[in-house]
């Protein structure tokens, strides 16, 4: 695993020890590493949805209903 030294605004850095205080989480690194999973995730739906979107405009419409999508969006979020 590599090693970062990073630094944080003092609102952040509060924040941060908030949530390990809390025992939310066993440290700092702990926290930062999910919220970058977090944030991973959320990209991989960024990009699903607008390759969704690409696709539509380029063929003018899906044959999809809505409910379709929600719930391919919806497993993709599980998975």
């Amino acid at each position: 695993m590599g090693r970062q030294s990073i630094s944080f605004t003092e609102p952040n850095d509060e924040w941060l020890k908030d949530q390990v205080n809390s025992k939310e989480y066993a440290s700092k690194s702990e926290l930062v590493n999910d919220l970058i999973r977090q944030a991973r995730k959320q990209q991989i739906q960024i990009d699903w949805i607008n390759s969704k979107l690409k696709k539509a405009e380029n063929s003018g419409f899906t044959n999809q209903s809505k409910e379709q999508i929600l719930a391919e969006l919806k497993a993709l979020n599980n998975g």
